[in-house]
């Protein structure tokens, strides 16, 4: 197989993460419409993240976030946004880089995104010959599951389904 010398990969993650970054935008400044809700799971180590030393105990690598009915000052930047919200009766502001997102989930309406961290220069790393990492796609409604918070056992209805190969549908 030929390399990829462009990074589709990159690509594809950059124009990803504006969606994310333009529907964070727009429920800053609107509210989220109807029953729209987002599950954010971010790594907690990456460059950028502030929050806690309570909450990153609790969450030394990953952590999901809600942002449905109980969220305030919500504010989106190029690079990263900020969100106030409360664990455990005790308000917390978070400051998220969307370089730390690692999948982005509205559940109201079956989409979602996966996202494979990126290293610093990992746009420098394009002329070394690494293997191109997995573009991201659309998130599973079994990977849905995934990310709900810790401590909800529940998944969404729907969850769990097999996954199929297109060769089992193609006429022989």
């Amino acid at each position: 197989m030929a390399e990829d010398l462009i990074r589709y990969d990159l690509l594809a993650q950059a124009a990803l993460r504006g969606v994310v970054r333009t529907v964070l935008a727009d429920a800053a400044k609107k509210g989220l419409p109807g029953e729209h809700h987002f599950q954010i799971t971010f790594a907690t180590t990456a460059p950028g993240v502030r929050l806690s030393e309570r909450l990153r105990a609790k969450y030394p690598e990953t952590m999901t976030i809600i942002l449905q009915h109980q969220f305030r000052d919500l504010a989106v930047r190029d690079d990263a946004f900020d969100v106030g919200l409360s664990f455990s009766g005790v308000a917390e502001k978070l400051t998220i880089p969307l370089d730390a997102v690692t999948a982005f989930v509205d559940p109201s309406v079956q989409v979602g995104f996966q996202f494979q961290p990126i290293e610093a220069g990992a746009e420098e790393d394009a002329d070394a010959k690494a293997p191109a990492r997995p573009s991201p796609r659309p998130a599973s409604k079994a990977k849905q599951a995934e990310t709900a918070p810790a401590g909800k056992d529940e998944k969404p209805p729907g969850a769990g389904g097999e996954v199929v190969s297109l060769d089992r549908f193609r006429k022989k």
